[in-house]
């Protein structure tokens, strides 16, 4: 038979911080500027490499 879990306490340090209501949502956009950026230095580091 599973015992019922006692509530967690949280660390001396994390006690002292606000607790936060939720985690704000990321825009959709950030995945296309991830591959913009890598592309681009995949690009240039290629290309100066040919040089």
């Amino acid at each position: 038979m599973m015992k019922p879990h006692a509530p967690r306490r949280r660390h001396p340090f994390r006690a002292t911080l606000p607790r936060m209501a939720s985690v704000p949502v990321r825009s959709e956009d950030s995945d296309l500027k991830l591959f913009t950026v890598s592309f681009t230095a995949f690009f240039i580091c290629f290309y100066t490499f040919f040089l």
